[in-house]
């Protein structure tokens, strides 16, 4: 109750920010606020936490501090629900580490602040409770020289919700850039030259409210963002041809979804395809530059390999319809990854500059926000499985760690108890049995259904964390770290599979686009996304006949695809498990650093300004753990120092200059008198202060007594006296 009334009164002051400790509270305003202007930035820039209000750039200011002070990477981990505000707090903590890192290549500083709002407009999307919705997960890290100056950047991106590409829940949008580029073509009158409509919406894009062409035409904002996202690749770095390549995929992926297919009967076939209207087929090999009669083909038939011959089977309606939405993806996901890694290219550090072995980093997390929808498919479980793993972080950092410290150092701590997520954590990622793997061994069967998916789930997973609602067929519920979800399997071994035929592979690496040569020629990495370049060559690449690999362009297409190596030997890997690698990748960057947390908050599910809930505050503080890191910061002692480290740094408070003290804890306790400091404890190998002391209010009169009782001495004061004692980093034992 003191926590929420304390959040309440500042929010209807517009003060969105408070610490908890050393973590970040910040509940979204819905609105525009003027604190974050460049004097503001100047504010924050290597002050005492205590000088300011709480700010998001106090918490930027401490990563960039930490690092350039201690020479050790820094991590800020952002977290919320959907719409509690993560983007923007991404956005403001970029900005205030670009000011604080000047160097003198302003050019550079103006390219990494246009990377997120073009790796937004490509990932994010509208969705049922956030306009601006992170459909992909993203890890900024900011790369400095050891004096602190900002020397580059690097982008990774995990677990692009591809299946919005193809189809978005009711009330819901495709990603922004097919809106953006529609109507910034539409007003360049250029919709003609990427054979896009002007009376009727792509099946991709169409809202079925007969809406959507007039609100793309009208909007000035989707044009504004056009212009915005032009002015991103400009900057970065993209020439005008690479710009063009990618609005051409983009278009032709609008195009591919307008494909349709009819049944046809022959003699022999009662389930054959064909494609009625050519006009969206012809487009879409146009912008693609590939063979329209190929392209069908390969929509429409198959091959299968048999006791060594290979047979071509048509395809029955609903299977073309999958290759074509299947083709829509891999195109669309190919692409994100590559202007990804076409922005890592731009943005690496200038070795002739600096030596990035000795360069330091601050990395950003910013993730999709766990999501509780009326409808929850496979994409909402891979959301709330990776929040499930950044709570699971946060747990081992704030409570876990801190209380097996306690007890190597024989400090005697009231432990608190916490929420340990740890056992679904398991049920869902441990092998061979967690809810992963089973899906997985599932998604290899020919015959397995939704249905058998779910029994097999319940088989192996009831528990207090699983269980079948009763009478629903087709559901089953899952108690996660933030409350009970229930999950509708309809399509999760398709979407798992994520099945791309090698025809339409081998018929996309015939283009003379050679943007799209590279997406479907370069292998897939371990999470999923396009390698930077062609240093591991598959199964499917090694079968290209010499003279398509030799680079000519005019081949036997019809020879290309019916290689029987392209059917049978590439390798299938599955979406869950690019999604475990994606989870493995991201903590191995995570765990390098020094921890920074920032909570976000969603006030209301109105998105509407000054508008406090309190039940619905309570809940998220709850849940992501925010009571209990009160209660420990209150009763422990979250910070600490190496004796050798401390008795370093102060002997002069209580020795003389000359004098070199041993490192235990009899020198510390001389020198804790000396500036007449209490409540702390001395462990077996480090000194821990109170939260109290490490906290801002306390600070102004401990720099005083230290200050004072250097001058006494008459000995010159070292940089580390130059500030509190409760404000020079201290290592956290991880």
């Amino acid at each position: 109750e003191t926590i929420i009334n304390c959040l309440q009164k500042r929010y209807s002051e517009l003060q969105i920010y408070t610490y908890v400790g050393d973590i970040l509270i910040a509940l979204n305003p819905f609105q525009d606020l003027p604190i974050y202007t460049p004097e503001f930035s100047k504010l924050y820039h290597g002050v005492k936490r205590c000088s300011n209000p709480p700010h998001i750039f106090a918490t930027a200011d401490a990563a960039y501090q930490g690092m350039v002070t201690c020479g050790k990477d820094q991590c800020i981990i952002i977290s919320g629900e959907s719409g509690a505000g993560k983007t923007e707090s991404a956005h403001l903590i970029v900005q205030h580490l670009t000011y604080l890192g000047k160097a003198n290549n302003r050019v550079l500083r103006e390219k990494i602040l246009q990377v997120n709002p073009l790796v937004e407009a490509f990932g994010n999307a509208c969705t049922a409770i956030n306009d601006n919705s992170s459909r992909f997960g993203k890890y900024l890290e900011m790369k400095f020289t050891p004096t602190g100056a900002v020397m580059g950047a690097k982008i990774s991106e995990y677990l692009l919700e591809k299946s919005r590409v193809i189809q978005q829940p009711a009330s819901e949008k495709n990603f922004h850039i097919f809106y953006y580029i529609y109507a910034g073509l539409y007003h360049q009158k250029k919709l003609t030259e990427y054979k896009l409509a002007e009376n009727k919406p792509p099946r991709y894009i169409d809202n079925e409210k007969d809406t959507i062409m007039q609100d793309i035409l009208t909007n000035s904002s989707y044009r504004e963002q056009f212009e915005a996202i032009q002015h991103c690749f400009r900057i970065i770095g993209f020439t005008d041809e690479e710009v063009r390549s990618v609005y051409r995929v983009l278009a032709a992926i609008l195009n591919t979804g307008n494909i349709e297919f009819a049944p046809i009967a022959s003699k022999h076939q009662m389930d054959k395809s064909e494609i009625p209207d050519g006009e969206p087929l012809e487009n879409t090999s146009a912008l693609l530059s590939i063979g329209s009669e190929e392209f069908q083909e390969a929509l429409t038939s198959h091959c299968v390999v048999t006791r060594g011959e290979t047979i071509i089977r048509s395809n029955t309606v609903d299977e073309a319809s999958d290759v074509r939405d299947a083709m829509s993806k891999a195109l669309y996901g190919r692409l994100f990854s590559w202007i990804v890694n076409r922005i890592n290219i731009l943005l690496q550090p200038d070795k002739s500059v600096c030596n990035t072995e000795t360069g330091m980093n601050v990395g950003i997390l910013d993730i999709f926000g766990f999501e509780n929808f009326k409808k929850n498919s496979f994409e909402q479980l891979c959301i709330n499985i990776a929040n499930e793993q950044i709570q699971f972080y946060f747990n081992q950092h704030i409570f876990a760690l801190e209380q097996i410290e306690y007890q190597n150092e024989g400090i005697d701590a009231t432990l608190v108890e916490y929420q340990d997520n740890r056992p679904i954590l398991d049920m869902f990622l441990q092998k061979p049995m967690g809810l992963l793997s089973l899906l997985d061994e599932e998604s290899r069967f020919p015959k397995a259904s939704d249905q058998t998916l779910v029994d097999k789930f319940e088989d192996n997973l009831r528990s207090k964390y699983f269980w079948r609602p009763k009478g629903v067929e087709l559901c089953f519920g899952i108690k996660h770290y933030a409350g009970k979800v229930f999950y509708d399997p309809c399509g999760f071994l398709e979407k798992n599979r994520d099945t791309l035929p090698a025809d339409i592979v081998v018929v996309l690496r015939t283009s003379e686009n050679k943007l799209l040569q590279h997406l479907f020629s370069n292998p897939l990495t371990k999470t999923g996304n396009l390698a930077q370049s062609r240093a591991r060559v598959n199964a499917a690449s090694r079968s290209l006949p010499l003279q398509l690999t030799a680079g000519c362009k005019k081949v036997d297409t019809m020879e290309v695809m019916r290689h029987p190596e392209e059917t049978t030997n590439m390798k299938r890997q599955t979406v869950a498990s690019y999604f475990r690698y994606s989870l493995m990748d991201l903590l191995s960057k995570m765990v390098v650093g020094q921890p920074h947390f920032v909570r976000c908050i969603k006030p209301n599910d109105d998105r509407q300004a000054e508008k406090f809930f309190e039940e619905r505050i309570l809940v998220q503080l709850r849940y992501t753990g925010i009571l209990e890191t009160t209660r420990i910061r209150a009763q422990g002692y979250s910070h600490r120092i190496l004796f050798e480290e401390f008795v370093k740094r102060y002997y002069y408070l209580a020795f003389r200059a000359h004098q070199i003290p041993p490192a235990n804890s009899a020198s510390c306790t001389s020198i804790l008198k000396k500036a007449r400091l209490n409540k702390w404890v001395l462990g077996k190998t480090k000194f821990s202060p109170t939260q109290h002391h490490c906290d801002p209010s306390s600070g102004s009169q401990l720099l005083c007594r230290s200050t004072l009782v250097c001058t006494e001495k008459g000995a010159s004061v070292p940089w580390p006296l130059a500030t509190n004692i409760a404000h020079v980093p201290l290592h956290k034992a991880i």
